[in-house]
């Protein structure tokens, strides 16, 4: 298998290392409930789950974000504690509460169907391969999975925490078994990103969401290893296309990360300058990021000011993001604003 790509994708050049005149620019969450046709998709839906795994529907929200906005990439539509249920676990979205897992227990590890994980997922290949029908060549299809940490604090937990201190406490109280769910989850997901790629994904992005607050030797274990492992068995089945890396508030654990795990983006979250991560990552990997979400959701001269900072950050290949999601009440207006202000220097803020 081979690259998907298309010479006139910006973000494919800026992962390949070009420094543009206008980077391109993307969001986190960019499909997603401050869009009334989102909103009016997801109406028609019996559960989250089933948005997820409904190819027809995913796909349609995967692509309003591109259709009304222009952005240069689409992100699929999904959710990174699918994993859990190909691995034969029970995941619940509570509406007001979010996600629901039994909680993991050592027992539980070796009854973990991973044989079988990404097959369990073929709606989402469809959603692939119908969304990517749906762009032009100049826009950029991103797949992704969640970091192996991540998704093993919610299956640990059974839901997401401030502290991730029960998750952290499993790791040292059960190092064996922790490598081991690791080991499950990083296969799983390669496996999963594989098909992604295979249906038409043109860059790959892993979401290590939790990777804050952890002591470099738990980093190394918890986060480097198993995504240096995800990484090496996409490469070895064959898939080119280019990786985004977002291991978010790691802090100075990045340097350690980046210098070991292959990757063509880095997203940088809030946490960090720019110039600080340019220091590290040099001048050919592309910078994604980082403006802060809370920014976008204020929006008037507080948006413009850290649109503005943040261009003036830019040193080298860079994909304009934020440093997190967009979140359910964001103004449309204050995304145009900062579309606008990236491509012709000007925006509406209001």
């Amino acid at each position: 298998m081979t690259d998907n790509s298309s010479h006139n994708m910006p973000i494919l050049q800026a992962l390949r290392g070009q420094t543009l005149e206008t980077p391109p620019v993307w969001m986190m969450r960019q499909a997603g409930r401050h869009l009334p046709e989102y909103m009016k998709v997801r109406a028609t839906t019996k559960s989250f789950i089933d948005f997820c795994l409904t190819p027809s529907k995913a796909a349609e929200v995967t692509l309003q974000p591109v259709q009304r906005y222009d952005m240069d990439a689409a992100i699929l539509f999904a959710d990174i504690l699918l994993i859990p249920m190909g691995l034969g676990r029970d995941v619940r979205f509570v509406k007001g509460v979010g996600p629901q897992l039994d909680p993991l227990n050592t027992k539980d590890i070796v009854h973990l169907t991973l044989d079988k994980a990404a097959d369990e997922l073929a709606p989402v290949y469809e959603t692939v391969s119908r969304v990517r029908e749906g762009l032009t060549k100049d826009k950029t299809l991103i797949g992704f999975c969640g970091g192996a940490w991540t998704v093993a604090t919610y299956m640990i937990e059974g839901k997401g925490s401030p502290s991730k201190e029960g998750a952290k406490r499993f790791a040292y109280e059960n190092p064996e078994d922790m490598d081991r769910l690791l080991e499950i989850l990083a296969r799983s997901s390669a496996n999963y990103m594989i098909r992604q790629a295979q249906a038409g994904a043109d860059v790959l992005k892993i979401f290590e969401s939790w990777a804050e607050g952890l002591s470099p030797a738990l980093f190394e274990k918890l986060v480097i290893k198993p995504t240096k492992l995800m990484i090496e068995l996409i490469r070895g089945a064959g898939i080119t296309v280019p990786i985004i890396t977002f291991p978010r508030g790691c802090g100075f654990n990045m340097i350690e990360f980046y210098n070991q795990i292959d990757m063509q983006g880095f997203a940088v979250g809030t946490d960090m300058p720019l110039s600080a991560a340019r220091i590290v990552v040099g001048s050919d990997c592309c910078l994604q990021g980082n403006l802060d979400p809370l920014a976008l959701r204020i929006g008037g001269e507080t948006l413009r000011r850290a649109v503005e900072r943040l261009l003036s950050d830019i040193k080298g290949p860079h994909i304009f993001n934020l440093g997190h999601g967009v979140t359910p009440d964001v103004k449309i207006a204050n995304v145009e604003a900062v579309i606008s202000h990236i491509r012709t220097g000007e925006g509406n803020y209001v």
